[in-house]
């Protein structure tokens, strides 16, 4: 008797491959990867409201909270800046983290109807970073004061700054100026000091008692 073929069944997938399943047929989104064990999404600036929606309500979704929205600069890039939003559903235990890129003067959609937690980070990021949020209606500093000059978190800022603060005796107040990195003058001396010795302490025993 001939035997039977044998059958394979293959196995059920996890609960992270259907996850990332689901993130990637959303529309806007252009690619999924795991990284490190976290779904990490990459989307489009256009669709990014409705997609942001479709996350927080879908079920089986439900990324109920914005954890985190921050910057990354790439200066090397035309379009420098990620945006990345980092997302937990606390009822299904799960998290995705969602990046877009943009550039110096191209906005972002504001999530903060989505999200009202999301003025704050997205204050920051401006803050930061100076990526602009369209639609956010309190896009102001948050972090540096409010004439602060530049966006420190940026590659091509300079270490220094542009300004230094300091407490003027005579104003009562305190007082922003130019940095001034004034250094005293100072005198080099290259030479090795064991090069520059042309004797040691105890030379002179061995040349009675005269130095070489």
């Amino acid at each position: 008797m001939a035997e039977q073929d044998e059958v394979v069944v293959a196995p059920a997938p996890t609960a992270m491959e259907l996850l990332v399943a689901a993130v990637a047929a959303l529309p806007g989104v252009t690619g999924v990867t795991v990284e490190k064990g976290e779904i990490v999404a990459h989307a489009g600036r256009d669709g990014l409201v409705g997609l942001m929606t479709t996350l927080r309500d879908a079920p089986g979704l439900r990324f109920e909270q914005a954890m985190d929205i921050c910057g990354v600069d790439w200066p090397e890039r035309a379009e420098r800046f990620d945006v990345v939003y980092n997302l937990l559903s606390v009822s299904l235990n799960h998290r995705v983290r969602v990046i877009v890129t943009t550039d110096e003067v191209t906005p972002v959609p504001s999530l903060h109807e989505v999200w009202p937690v999301a003025t704050w980070w997205e204050r920051e990021a401006w803050d930061l970073f100076g990526i602009i949020f369209s639609g956010q209606p309190d896009l102001r500093r948050i972090l540096t004061d409010y004439g602060f000059e530049g966006h420190p978190l940026r590659k091509d800022f300079p270490l220094t700054g542009y300004v230094e603060v300091r407490y003027d005796e005579e104003r009562h107040s305190v007082v922003y100026e130019p940095v001034k990195l004034t250094q005293d003058f100072r005198n080099f001396d290259f030479l090795s000091p064991w090069e520059a010795m042309t004797s040691l302490p105890g030379d002179e025993k061995a040349y009675g008692g005269a130095k070489p």
